[in-house]
């Protein structure tokens, strides 16, 4: 008799990643921890194993339903293999049936990438930080039940948060009022094989927060404000008479008490007019700050998190057999692409058990997009940004880097930039 197996439905946030992902915009994001030493191949695959019985939710395959995709369970194992491919590469492929993330590693370094609709970068960094510390604990011998702080229950890491706190409203209200204008679009010379180029730089934590606190802000609000000032940079007269919006994805367990490791997040737009800069910092800063501040309100994160919810919950969009959805998320993704010039994700402090984090050197992330993305994280005193863009350069952020030294700080720079002359 064969086995039943578990099938789980999409989150919210995830229902439109399958027909979003397209060309260089995979919808792959790539996690990167910097060690110490050399990896060692069999002790990741060994700690892979052990833990990937705690995310059942990854270990499923997507397949298309009547009117929605889902995620089936499956034997599956992911096996570890050394880097051998272009980075963010696609992972789902229509009709395939493969595991939707994949290990693998180079030198020093671990990389987890993973098809969106498993996870949100936070979702990710639970697993992530799962796999490293066992394997470490396993490599060094460490005589000791560890897990990560922001552990939870299998339950916990599987339910669908989006779900759990929905308030029901009536009709689309809030997505409606999630439009934007047409915004200031960032372009460039489009890689011949549609491969995303990544960059990363790193900077010190505790020198950027300072700099930050003598501008009386806060980390995230000084990220966007420096990165406004790199787009403005590279502008000409015509183009700055558009706004400049930057989408934040901000981590909805922040607001609502979750342990889920699926997607859970809501994005705000901050949107800044190039004509309000006068070339001091402030004069961004405060206008950055100013709409953080309010999109951050309770009142309005409860808006953002329902407005995902409200697809789902609308019986008219239930209806709506899948190959017309695709067809109709395409055009309305594509048509919100045009409200938006690029994107800024921060994942805060990582923080790793004590007895092992002295072999960790750093982290870093990155999630492709059509255009550009931007992912924060830090480790101790190590900040990065990191980069993918399916442009062969990388005019804003080197920009941004530009804006960094100019402030004091020294960057430490590495790509995988691949072209040759």
């Amino acid at each position: 008799m064969a086995k039943s197996r578990n099938w789980y439905e999409l989150d919210n946030a995830a229902k439109i990643v399958p027909s979003t992902a397209k060309g260089a915009n995979t919808r792959v994001f790539r996690l990167t921890c910097q060690l110490r030493e050399q990896v060692d191949e069999d002790i990741l695959q060994r700690a892979l194993d052990e833990i990937i019985e705690d995310f059942p939710i990854f270990n499923c395959v997507l397949h298309r339903g009547l009117f929605w995709y889902y995620l089936e369970e499956t034997d599956l194992r992911v096996k570890v293999e050394e880097e051998n491919t272009p980075a963010c590469e696609p992972i789902y492929i229509p009709g395939r049936k493969n595991l939707l993330y994949r290990v693998n590693y180079y030198n020093n370094r671990i990389n987890l990438e993973m098809f969106h609709v498993l996870a949100d970068g936070t979702g990710a960094f639970m697993f992530f930080k799962n796999l490293l510390t066992r394997y470490l604990v396993i490599k060094h011998g460490i005589d000791a039940e560890i897990k990560p702080t922001d552990d939870f229950s299998i339950e916990e890491k599987n339910v669908d948060a989006f779900d759990d706190f929905y308030s029901k409203q009536r009709g689309l209200k809030q997505l409606k009022e999630m439009r934007s204008v047409k915004a200031y679009q960032i372009t460039g010379e489009i890689d011949d094989n549609l491969l995303p180029h990544l960059i990363e730089g790193t900077i010190s934590a505790s020198k950027f927060l300072d700099i930050a606190h003598e501008y009386k802000t806060t980390v995230g609000v000084m990220c966007v404000s420096v990165y406004i000032k790199a787009i403005i940079q590279g502008m000409n007269r015509a183009q700055k008479k558009k706004h400049i919006v930057v989408s934040v994805p901000v981590n909805l367990r922040q607001y609502f008490k979750s342990g889920t490791s699926r997607n859970f997040f809501g994005v705000i737009n901050i949107d800044y007019d190039p004509a309000d800069y006068n070339g001091d910092m402030q004069s961004i800063i405060a206008k950055v700050d100013k709409d953080f501040k309010e999109k951050l309100s309770p009142e309005s994160i409860e808006k953002t998190m329902n407005s995902y919810a409200a697809l789902e919950h609308n019986i008219g969009i239930k209806m709506i057999p899948l190959p017309i959805k695709d067809i109709g998320i395409g055009y309305f993704d594509r048509a919100a692409k045009k409200g938006v010039t690029s994107s800024m994700s921060n994942l805060g402090q990582i923080k790793m058990p004590e007895e092992v984090a002295d072999y960790i050197d750093g982290f870093s992330a990155f999630m492709t997009a059509a255009s550009q993305q931007i992912t924060v994280c830090s480790y101790k005193d190590r900040l990065t940004f990191g980069e993918a863009s399916p442009y062969k350069t990388h005019k804003s952020m080197l920009n941004f880097f530009r804006c960094l030294t100019e402030m004091g700080l020294e960057v430490e720079l590495g790509t995988n930039d691949y072209d040759k002359e």
